[in-house]
């Protein structure tokens, strides 16, 4: 009569490993159909710290300081702040080129270039009697010239296009770090891209935000 006892046994035990192994490949299974192959967005260029957020990091977490576009070493955001003189409002935070958490003056490293030279037409002669040449229109708010500054000159990009146009040709899908500046014109406005936004100015010195980017380096506000 033992034999049978030790049968069911056997048979209990198998049937509790069979069981146990079904649970662990349906985890594994479950865990493995819940990964992204979409790589993290600071492997994009995208920054991970909003402007926005940067008053409720911790008080006490240091981040790399840059002050007059020189890394003075590491310090809280007040401390970053203090030592540019600046609110810590002022500042841009996020990853810079070495992947750390960084903050620095907007457009540091990245003052505004000089405006793009405009050509002058030659005076005629005095004594010449044709009539001068009825001035030109001036370009429409639905269509003006669209520019890219490389870091040396400015390239054009297009003679004619809308302002939500010149943004996304000159910008989209790419994001620049703490104190990094990219430089456009649309007709007689600087654009200018820094972390998380862009901006724009009538005068190449006072900048305020045109429009918000989010954190696939995109313009979803000027679509």
């Amino acid at each position: 009569m033992a034999l049978p006892k030790d049968n069911r046994v056997i048979i209990a035990v198998g049937a509790g490993v069979v069981i146990i192994a079904a649970v662990v490949l349906a985890l594994v299974f479950t865990a493995g159909g819940d990964r992204t192959t979409e790589p993290p967005p600071a492997s994009k260029g995208g920054l991970v710290v909003n402007l926005a957020e940067a008053p409720s990091l911790e008080p006490t977490r240091e981040l790399r300081c840059f002050v007059d576009g020189q890394f003075v070493g590491m310090a809280t955001l007040a401390d970053c702040a203090r030592r540019n003189g600046l609110a810590t409002d002022a500042l841009d935070v996020g990853l810079d080129s070495t992947g750390a958490l960084a903050a620095a003056p907007t457009a540091a490293f990245a003052p505004p270039p000089e405006l793009p030279a405009v050509e002058m037409a030659e005076a005629p002669p005095a004594d010449s009697l044709e009539p001068a040449p009825a001035p030109r229109p001036a370009p429409s708010a639905s269509g003006s010239p669209c520019l890219r500054h490389t870091g040396s000159d400015w390239r054009t990009l297009s003679g004619s296009m809308s302002l939500n146009a010149c943004v996304q040709a000159l910008y989209a899908g790419t994001c620049v770090g703490p104190g990094d500046a990219q430089y456009g014109r649309w007709g007689d406005t600087t654009l200018r891209l820094v972390p998380r936004r862009v901006e724009q100015s009538n005068d190449n010195a006072r900048f305020r935000t045109l429009a918000e980017q989010d954190r696939n380096c995109q313009f979803p506000g000027m679509n």
